[in-house]
C-alpha cells in the first residue's frame, strides 16, 4: 500500500447492531484505488459493496480500521465535515431513478441545485449545468422534467448532477440496473467520457457483466472482504492488451480462492497446501475418501 494512494483502505471494519445482534459488513477490508481510476465492485448481495461504499461516500462510519480519500480522514470526520465532503468532494449515482432528480425541478434545475447550495453564484451554475447537459447529450432537454424523460436520460442527467461540483470522487450504485442495453451502453460511454476528460475517479458496484467487462480493474468481494481482482492492461492503441485475475492476500496471509474453482476441486472445510520452488499447490483434502 502506498501514501500516495488516491483512496486507501486498511483493515476496514464495518459492524451493525440488530437489536441484541451483530453483523460484520466488512471484514478487515484492505484497497488501494489511485486518482482517476475507473473500477467496479462485483459480487453476490452481502458481499460488502454497497456498505464499502456508503462509508467511502462518507454516508456512513467504520467501525474501526482506516479509510481515507484524497487528504480526507473519513474515520475522523466531524458531521459538519461530513456534510462538505460529501457536497465537494464526491458524486454520486444510485439505480433507482427516483433517488437521484427531484421530480418537480427540471434537468438543469436538478443540475443546478448542489451548486446552489454550494453557494455558486447564478450565472455560473446556469452556465455550467448547461455545459454538462450538453455532454452527456441532453443540450435539448434543459427545461424537461424527470417525468418526460426516459430512464437512461434520467441516469444520464444524474451524472450530469453527480459532476455539478467538480468532485474528485464518483460513486454509481448499478447505475444501468434499471434500464435496457442501449441506455446502459449511453450510461457507461458518458461515465468513461468524465473519468477520461475531467480525470475524475469511478468506482461502480455493478451486477452488470457488461459493465465489469469493460473497466480496467475490477474488485470482487465476497464475505465482507476483497476476495479477487482482475487488472486489464491495454495496448497504444486503447484496446485491451491482457486481462489477469488474481487472488487478494490480507495482511494475515489469507486469501479467497474463487467459489467456481472451490466447487470444480471439490474443496470445503479445508484444502492441502504443497511449496515449490515458484509457487504453492492448492488441492483437495482426498485423505478420507
Amino acid at each position: 500500500m502506498t501514501s500516495e494512494a488516491f483512496i486507501l483502505c486498511e483493515n476496514l471494519v464495518k459492524i451493525y447492531k440488530v437489536a441484541d445482534l451483530e453483523v460484520v459488513a466488512l471484514q478487515g477490508i484492505d484497497l488501494t484505488v489511485q486518482s482517476g481510476e475507473m473500477l467496479a465492485l462485483v459480487g453476490p448481495s452481502g458481499s460488502g459493496k454497497s456498505t464499502l461504499m456508503n462509508i467511502l461516500g462518507g454516508l456512513d462510519t467504520p467501525t474501526a480500521g482506516r479509510v481515507s480519500v484524497g487528504n480526507y480522514n473519513l474515520l475522523e470526520m466531524t458531521r459538519r465535515e461530513q456534510v462538505l465532503y460529501r457536497r465537494r468532494e464526491v458524486g454520486f449515482v444510485w439505480q433507482q431513478t427516483a433517488r437521484n432528480l427531484l421530480p418537480y425541478l427540471s434537468a438543469q434545475e436538478n443540475v443546478e441545485l448542489p451548486m446552489a447550495l454550494d453557494g455558486v453564484p447564478a450565472r455560473q451554475r446556469s452556465q455550467r449545468a448547461r455545459a454538462l447537459l450538453e455532454q452527456v447529450g441532453l443540450g435539448a432537454r434543459l427545461r424537461h422534467r424527470p417525468d418526460r424523460l426516459s430512464g437512461g436520460e434520467q441516469q444520464r442527467v444524474a451524472i450530469a448532477v453527480a459532476m455539478a461540483n467538480q468532485p474528485r470522487l464518483l460513486l454509481a450504485d448499478e447505475p444501468t440496473g434499471e434500464v435496457d442495453s442501449e441506455a446502459a451502453e449511453q450510461i457507461f460511454n458518458t461515465l468513461r467520457a468524465f473519468n477520461r476528460d475531467h480525470g475524475v475517479t469511478i468506482i461502480i458496484v455493478t451486477h452488470d457483466a457488461s459493465v465489469a467487462s469493460r473497466v480496467d480493474r475490477v474488485i470482487g468481494m465476497r464475505d465482507g472482504r476483497t476476495s479477487t481482482e482482475i487488472v486489464r492492461r491495454r495496448a497504444e492503441d486503447g484496446q485491451i492488451a491482457s486481462a489477469d485475475e488474481y487472488a487478494i492476500v490480507d495482511r494475515a496471509g489469507r486469501l479467497q480462492l474463487p467459489q467456481a474453482y472451490l466447487e470444480k476441486l471439490g474443496i470445503a472445510e479445508r484444502a492441502r497446501l504443497k511449496l515449490r520452488h515458484d509457487h504453492v499447490g492448492v488441492y483437495p483434502d482426498r485423505q478420507n475418501e
